[in-house]
């Protein structure tokens, strides 16, 4: 049976109750996991009330955060300050030299686009490239599908089948996530999967992008954040004065 994971719900965690409210509907609407977006400065107090709830409920927390930076060298710095603080690293990719830096980096998890702004969509064949050899995910937020109308929609369409097309020709996971930040706009797994098929997404890669791809990389870096972990293939066994027996 599958896991499927949202990667991306914006809960607001000034509001206990709304909060509540949505990692419900999320464990209702058949999820195994989400994760959730946090500022850099969350405190560990926020983090373990929420860790709390979602273990009551019975559902998987992923910590996320969601980067935003201006410039190359202050995304360098931003990635060094919360790479050990968090599960997911997530870059929005508004400007062309961030977008670049953020395909290449190893430290990346998620790279996404704005979704309306079409001059700020940099996800092109250099870019894909450059993901190609990193471990950068594309992540496509479904949230711009249910908000938008007309033109924008038809238009945001197109960008979608585009970058789709692209991430599967360079072998490049993809994500597809709800991006949501209102228990109204919540949705299920079948619910998204049903619009991706408008980007041409046949529903049994969909369930991909919703399952395995982020469970795969939840999995990644879990290990890589693990006490016992050293290097890709090599961990602490065990520890003392002498080892061997």
């Amino acid at each position: 049976m599958k896991k499927f994971y949202d990667l991306h719900l914006s809960v607001p965690l000034d509001n206990s109750d709304l909060t509540e409210k949505m990692i419900r509907k999320a464990k209702t609407l058949g999820y195994a996991g989400l994760g959730v977006s946090f500022s850099p400065s969350v405190l560990g107090e926020t983090l373990s009330r929420l860790r709390q709830l979602c273990k009551y409920v019975d559902i998987d927390l992923v910590t996320r955060v969601d980067l935003e930076p201006n410039s190359s060298k202050e995304l360098l710095l931003q990635l060094r300050r919360c790479r050990r603080r968090f599960e997911l690293i997530s870059i929005a990719c508004w400007h062309k030299p961030v977008a670049r830096q953020a395909a290449k980096d190893r430290r990346v998890d998620l790279i996404y686009f704005s979704s309306l702004d079409f001059r700020r969509r940099f996800f092109d064949s250099a870019e894909a490239e450059l993901s190609a050899n990193a471990l950068a995910a594309l992540e496509i937020d479904m949230s711009p599908l249910l908000l938008t109308t007309s033109y924008e929609r038809i238009r945001l369409l197109s960008y979608l089948r585009r970058e789709v097309a692209l991430a599967k020709k360079f072998s490049i996971p993809v994500i597809l996530s709800s991006g949501v930040s209102s228990e109204f706009f919540m949705r299920g797994p079948r619910d998204l999967a049903a619009l991706a098929y408008l980007f041409d997404v046949p529903s049994d890669v969909a369930f991909k992008y919703l399952s395995e791809n982020p469970l795969k990389i939840v999995t990644r870096n879990r290990t890589k954040l693990s006490s016992t972990y050293i290097a890709p293939g090599l961990r602490v066994i065990r520890t003392g004065e002498n080892c061997v027996e």
